[in-house]
């Protein structure tokens, strides 16, 4: 699996790249995405451009990805200087029809690896239309958004309802890498990372962004030892890769069930109850 860090601190990118973090993301989508996302509790950027090279300057053989803006108005001068900064791969959001991933790849030009971050419910519609897309590399599917579009109310629905199934048969059948959503650390999570990774290795997704489990101690006890629990933790999970990969068919199928399960029970915990006024329903942050 290449692991993936969300970070636009050169220092903590360099150390993270060291612990066997293969891939490092500056993330600098703003537009629409506070009011999508403001005050559900997940990460909203406040990265900037001038960040990408800084990352990578300080993480030079780190797999560098850029996470820019929706197609707008000054997208070409944005993708510009992201490449010009040392981008590996640029990934675009919020994307619905495949002249939109066209106008992308256009822009980019071959000059960097492009991944379509697959999030809102028409591009679910249209995904074999672009899917197999000249100049795309990479189809990773974005659950904070999409679970939302879809009218569900866990982040990982459609791990249990078949659609990232149908995904990643589309993305095999396309030669395209995938990878999706986000995992914490193994044995925390609504959703346990263990779990998580088993799925991936089932589903045959190659990447996955690292929750905010991984470095927590960094930003709540930065006089802790955190340095040591980040390497562990990263540790932890390439040794249980190692094992989930050898399970039998058998083993995976009952390691498929139990998600499922788990699946289920966090979506009913996040069901308002009878008495629950309208709009009051209860909120669970995964990771």
């Amino acid at each position: 699996m290449d692991w993936i860090q969300i970070t636009n601190q050169p220092a903590f990118a360099a150390f993270a790249h060291g612990c066997g973090v293969p891939r490092i993301m500056v993330d600098l989508e703003h537009m629409g995405k506070k009011e999508r996302q403001g005050g559900l509790g997940t990460f909203i950027s406040d990265h900037q451009p001038q960040d990408v090279g800084k990352v990578r300057a300080a993480a030079p053989r780190a797999h560098l990805i850029v996470r820019v803006n929706p197609i707008h108005s000054a997208s070409a001068s944005e993708i510009n200087q992201a490449i010009a900064a040392g981008a590996d791969s640029l990934m675009l959001p919020m994307f619905e029809e495949a002249s939109t991933l066209r106008t992308f790849a256009d822009l980019v030009a071959g000059r960097a690896r492009c991944i379509a971050l697959l999030e809102t419910r028409r591009a679910l519609a249209t995904l074999p239309e672009w899917a197999g897309l000249a100049g795309l590399d990479e189809i990773y599917v974005g659950l904070n958004d999409l679970h939302r579009q879809l009218g569900q109310r866990f982040m990982f629905e459609p791990l249990a309802d078949g659609t990232l199934d149908r995904i990643a048969r589309t993305a095999r059948s396309a030669d395209k890498r995938l990878g999706f959503g986000g995992i914490a650390r193994l044995d925390e999570g609504l959703l346990p990372g263990r779990v998580v990774l088993g799925e991936h290795l089932r589903l045959g997704s190659t990447s996955v962004i690292l929750s905010r489990t991984f470095n927590r101690e960094m930003l709540e006890a930065p006089e802790s030892d955190w340095r040591s629990v980040y390497c562990q933790a990263i540790a932890r999970m390439q040794h249980c890769e190692g094992v989930l990969a050898t399970r039998t068919p058998e083993e995976v199928e009952s390691d498929r069930l139990l998600a499922r399960d788990l699946i289920a029970k966090a979506t009913a915990a996040l069901t308002p109850a009878p008495d629950t006024q309208p709009g009051a329903s209860k909120r669970i942050i995964v990771g």
